[in-house]
């Protein structure tokens, strides 16, 4: 797929397939995420990828948005370390946004559908993945593909008027 085409195509699936992502794809989503642009080259961020069916259903239960992981084939849990300061904070947050988008468009192009999830309970989140008391699970992405239509380029978008979201100049 396309670059274009798979901004197009991404979508939130949280309904997947009863079927398995090779190995090699999901270290291919978790590279996009480790190239990802990071403030100062901070790279703060570790992903924890999960595949066990257990923990996925485990994991749906740290978040009231986070259903639809029980049915995924995978998770990548991105966790951040305490940051330093609230200017830190900041800049550890975007790249964590800007990681957590790299994953979703590889896992488009690779015909895997993506939903995202906050993280509510931390404390049950790092006692599920081991992850020590000075670091946050930030949030989650699950992974699967899609069990209702393929991913391809919408073409009618549930998005805002490009006119009212796009100010050239000024406000």
């Amino acid at each position: 797929m396309e670059t274009w085409d798979a901004i197009r195509a991404r979508r939130n699936v949280r309904v997947y397939q009863d079927r398995a992502i090779p190995a090699e794809d999901l270290d291919r989503v978790l590279e996009a995420g480790r190239r990802a642009p990071s403030a100062s080259n901070r790279q703060r961020w570790d992903f924890v990828l999960v595949t066990d069916r257990g923990k996925l259903v485990d994991l749906s239960t740290v978040w009231q948005g986070a259903r639809h992981l029980a049915g995924a084939a995978a998770a990548v849990v991105l966790v951040i370390p305490e940051p330093e300061s609230d200017r830190f904070r900041v800049m550890d947050q975007f790249d964590l946004g800007q990681a957590t988008m790299m994953m979703m468009l590889a896992a488009t192009d690779l015909g895997i559908g993506t939903g995202h999830s906050a993280v509510g309970d931390q404390d049950e989140c790092r006692r599920l993945l081991g992850v020590p008391p000075t670091h946050q699970c930030a949030h989650m992405i699950a992974l699967g593909y899609p069990s209702e239509r393929p991913l391809a380029p919408l073409s009618r978008p549930d998005r805002r008027p490009f006119d009212e979201v796009v100010h050239r100049g000024h406000w």
